[in-house]
């Protein structure tokens, strides 16, 4: 069974632990408790391959910035997040892919970028549009979900890990190519 590090990164409040935490235990965390770091295990089965993801929720807030390189540089797959009801936090997101692409010294990195809290839609601050667009242009697949209710919760997780064994730095043959 293949063993995957997936980081979840983000701004603080965006509800990178709400996303982890439902996908792994099917609970949803109502209160905000800002996270130092988390770790998670979990089994999946995707494509009919098993894997199991190690998952690391990591502090959004600035003062544990400096960690970020750490984990960047140990993480294999990232889940970038961003909440569609805060544009700052949309636009904090371009500094963290430019961070894991000077950690890892590599263009091609598996990505997910998730627009989380998409049940609150009546309070949306950034378009599906626009997370789509940036998806676009950094080749990564884009999903809006939200932990609340559940919506692509586990397809967040799922595309991550077909990213990962997609990758051109995977030694594994039978993958995808870049041509």
């Amino acid at each position: 069974m293949r063993e995957f590090k997936v980081v979840i990164l983000g701004s603080g409040g965006v509800g990178k632990s709400a996303l982890t935490v439902k996908f792994v235990s099917g609970t949803f965390v109502e209160k905000y408790d800002p996270t130092i770091e988390d770790f998670y295990r979990k089994e999946i089965e995707v494509d009919n391959a098993p894997s199991v993801l190690e998952i690391l929720d990591t502090a959004g807030t600035e003062q544990f910035a400096s960690m970020r390189d750490l984990y960047i540089k140990n993480g294999q797959g990232f889940v970038i997040v961003y909440s569609i009801t805060n544009l700052q936090t949309f636009q904090d997101i371009r500094t963290m892919k430019e961070q894991i692409i000077r950690v890892k010294g590599i263009e091609r990195v598996p990505i997910v970028l998730v627009g989380n809290k998409s049940d609150l839609d009546y309070h949306r601050e950034v378009a599906t549009d626009d997370g789509a667009a940036l998806a676009h242009l950094w080749g990564c697949p884009f999903i809006e979900a939200s932990a609340k209710s559940t919506q692509n919760v586990n397809e967040v997780f799922i595309e991550i890990v077909r990213e990962m064994n997609c990758s051109p730095n995977r030694h594994k043959h039978g993958c995808c190519t870049l041509l």
